[in-house]
């Protein structure tokens, strides 16, 4: 299962099954849960703790400290869930003491190639990163989002939980929950709709997500007065609370 031209740390931990290619590399202080296959001339550097039934494929760089020019090299960490995959020349940077001095991704996700996870940001599950694009340092991705190819985007910004990027957007605010963007800069469309209907939304629920959606961009209100009125919808409707809680959340404002 271990090549025996790849180059393995002592201090390394793999767990049952792990498969290493030729010529690739794992650090010292790097943990690796069972199942994990790891392809030929890939990087893996520590602290870093990786989870279960996860794919790297050749060429990633996982575990590289940060390029911010604070960071000197303190012991931050990467984290990874559980069946993930990692395709050809992606990078997932370390953490930095300046923020949670940690870089997190969950389980279930899909980093197409050449994606870029920046320094201390946050990816939560089943979601899909295509080819090219690019998160810069204290970016958080909720569950389920979609960024398409050639997406950027800016630090500090949250993308929310089923959101969609078209390709080549340029995100530089941040991104409501079940909203579709696209543009450079970024501006909101409409929501995800076909992506909900896949994961088992109701007509209802779309509709009603559909109507939140115009109280917030179609109406001329600001985001307080939105607010307002979406609290109302979710007694009736509990998945606007993600909506909600991400318009809260957010500090650097929403995208328009």
């Amino acid at each position: 299962m271990i090549d025996p031209r790849a180059i393995i740390d002592p201090s390394a931990v793999l767990g049952e099954g792990v498969e290493v290619g030729p010529w690739s590399i794992i650090g010292p202080d790097v943990s690796i849960g069972a199942g994990t296959k790891i392809e030929s001339h890939v990087i893996i550097k520590g602290p870093s703790q990786i989870g279960c039934n996860n794919h790297f494929f050749q060429f990633s760089s996982i575990g590289e400290g940060s390029p911010d020019l604070k960071y000197q090299g303190e012991p931050t960490t990467l984290v990874m869930g559980d069946n993930n995959v990692i395709r050809e020349g992606v990078t997932l940077h370390r953490g930095t003491v300046q923020d949670r001095g940690e870089t997190t991704l969950g389980n279930d996700n899909l980093l197409m190639a050449y994606v870029h996870v920046g320094h201390d940001s946050v990816i939560g599950n089943n979601c899909i990163l295509i080819n090219n694009a690019a998160l810069a340092g204290h970016v958080h991705v909720g569950d389920f989002a979609i960024l398409g190819g050639f997406t950027l985007v800016h630090q500090f910004c949250r993308i929310g939980a089923h959101s969609f990027t078209g390709m080549g957007s340029a995100i530089g605010k941040d991104v409501p929950a079940y909203v579709m963007v696209n543009g450079n800069p970024a501006a909101a469309k409409s929501i995800n709709a076909e992506g909900l209907r896949r994961r088992g939304f109701s007509r209802e629920e779309i509709s009603a997500i559909s109507k939140s959606f115009k109280l917030i961009y179609r109406r001329g209100l600001t985001v307080d007065e939105a607010l307002l009125e979406l609290v109302a919808l979710q007694e009736s409707f509990p998945r606007i609370d993600l909506l909600v809680e991400s318009l809260r959340s957010s500090t650097r404002g929403i995208v328009r």
